[in-house]
């Protein structure tokens, strides 16, 4: 699935629910309701409703153009995690760990790209289980060499276990947590 940003190009998303009989709680009798499907950005983790034109069927994990302008959406709404079915907030954990899987050189550059949002924080402490002294070790470690993946940064950090994970934890937290001071990757509609 993907919509498209404010420029007019597409974001790819991937599905995590999709209802062929519409919400539960709609009251329409059942050949009014159409399918729906909840969804998530996969550049910048926003999570989606969208309502599908008659005859789509979809499945979770594929992706799809959830543009109005296609075929498949007859309308998107964005969403807040609270919002997602009781079905799609436990395939979020899978969806984005399959997203850092399948850009890993994105998420590797995140580590070897990460600066200081104040003078006494760092975008890496921003991260679960990331303390000033692993911090330090990393920024040490991507000064000698940019890391290359996430088996070279577990290799080279000592005490960095599973920075993978790490990333899914603080995504999931970002997507989760509606009063956030500081959001790395999770971009959030203006309310």
């Amino acid at each position: 699935m993907s919509e498209h940003n404010e420029n007019g190009e597409r974001v790819p998303a991937v599905v995590l629910d999709y209802l062929p009989n519409g919400r539960a709680d709609d009251d329409r009798p059942q050949y009014q309701k159409p399918a729906i499907a909840y969804a998530l950005g996969v550049e910048e983790f926003r999570l989606f409703e969208v309502t599908l034109e008659e005859d789509v069927s979809l499945t979770i994990t594929d992706r799809f153009d959830a543009d109005r302008r296609s075929d498949v959406v007859a309308s998107v709404r964005e969403l807040d995690y609270g919002d997602l079915s009781s079905s799609a907030q436990p395939e979020l954990e899978h969806a984005i760990r399959a997203i850092v899987e399948e850009d890993q050189r994105r998420f590797v550059d995140f580590y070897n790209d990460a600066q200081p949002i104040t003078l006494r924080l760092h975008q890496l402490n921003l991260l679960p289980g990331i303390g000033k002294k692993l911090r330090n070790n990393i920024l040490e470690e991507r000064k000698r060499k940019p890391f290359e993946s996430f088996e070279d940064l577990e290799e080279r950090v000592s005490g960095l276990h599973n920075p993978k994970e790490v990333l899914v934890e603080r995504i999931l937290e970002e997507l989760r947590e509606d009063d956030l001071k500081y959001r790395t990757f999770v971009r959030r509609e203006e309310q």
